[in-house]
């Protein structure tokens, strides 16, 4: 990409960072820019933008204008997940909620796993301007299915600008809030070392780092489906049991002599347990803010980003100073320190206006 747009790689790269910042505002926004709007054509509008913007930045011919698509991709992805568990709560009865969301988050791990090497493959292939275009077909896909699938749903609790704000005023929303961050920025200090740890710790060649790797993904697609089976039985269970398990695995894989056998376990366990934290959270805003689930579901969106850059500001932080050990044992020390926070102070029923 950086080649055909003449550009240098670290610039190409910001691709990224404009589409997770733009969706942080989307996510904030949605609700109250479009509360009049019938959630069906919002679901509907937000699958026609990603795939004009992919469509659009696969004929880009300069740095300007893909940045400009990845904007509007940007706002279709905030979107989209800041409604997730609103829409899902309409969708099903509640009973089945967190099967529902389950099967939703499902998606991404299935597109963790999927989406990085076929999108090289083709690039390699043809080129990456082929990935796009495939990217613009798949959602062509997805808009003609949501468009013979989903009913109409009228917006109900219609959000304002300040309806964030009213909904930290309730009682544990900005303590649940805080460790859904601690949570995801532990998690994603993880992950951003997740090779150097690996190769460091692990006697094996690149293709057994790729299967290690892929058992990772296909695990996290996994801890969806068990998280929806979890949260059927305890809600504040699965919130605090998850992080543990990654700060566990995390340190297992630092600390203990596993040996390789061990070694694959620990990151099995460890994708397996995040799989089922996307899944808690957004169980716990339909849960907490029921009466403002797509405004509570835009905080978690903008918790989330704002996770993966903190995550990968400590990882580096303590990369440079420790090593792969200091990156994991400070992750794991904010992943245990969350689940203790969890257990003590996160309201798990809904929180009422006051």
């Amino acid at each position: 990409m950086a080649t055909g747009l003449g550009v240098s790689e670290a610039l190409a790269g910001q691709a990224v960072t404009v589409t997770a910042v733009v969706a942080m505002f989307s996510g904030l926004l949605t609700a109250s820019l479009t509360r009049r709007v019938d959630r069906r054509i919002v679901l509907l509008a937000f699958s026609m933008l990603m795939i004009a913007s992919n469509l659009l930045a696969a004929l880009s011919s300069s740095l300007i204008v893909l940045l400009a698509m990845r904007v509007l991709l940007g706002i279709a992805l905030g979107g989209f997940w800041s409604m997730a568990a609103a829409v899902a709560m309409r969708l099903v009865p509640a009973a089945l909620l967190p099967r529902a969301l389950s099967i939703i988050f499902s998606g991404i791990s299935v597109a963790t796993v999927v989406a990085v090497p076929l999108g090289s493959y083709l690039g390699g292939l043809y080129g990456w301007r082929a990935a796009f275009f495939a990217a613009a077909a798949l959602g062509g896909v997805t808009l003609i299915f949501q468009f013979l699938t989903l009913p109409a749903l009228e917006p109900r609790s219609p959000a304002r600008l300040g309806t964030i704000l009213d909904i930290l005023r309730r009682p544990g929303i900005g303590v649940g809030m805080l460790c859904c961050t601690l949570v995801h920025t532990g998690q994603y200090a993880l992950f951003t070392y997740i090779r150097p740890v690996l190769e460091s710790v692990m006697v094996i060649n690149v293709s057994g780092l790729a299967l290690v790797l892929l058992a990772f993904g296909a695990a996290n697609f996994i801890g969806t489906l068990v998280a929806g089976w979890l949260l059927e039985h305890s809600l504040r269970t699965t919130l605090v049991v998850m992080p543990i398990l990654i700060g566990i695995a995390s340190l297992g894989l630092i600390l203990l002599p596993a040996g390789l056998v061990g070694q694959v376990f620990l990151v099995i366990l460890w994708g397996m347990a995040f799989g089922g934290v996307p899944v808690a959270w957004s169980n716990w805003v339909a849960h907490a803010v029921p009466d403002q689930a797509e405004s509570a579901g835009g905080m978690v969106v903008v918790s989330v980003q704002s996770a993966i850059a903190a995550g990968a500001a400590v990882g580096g932080l303590m990369f440079s100073l420790a090593g792969v050990v200091g990156v994991f044992g400070a992750a794991s020390a904010i992943l245990l320190l969350s689940a203790l926070l969890i257990a003590l102070r996160v309201q798990t029923n809904p929180a009422l206006p006051t």
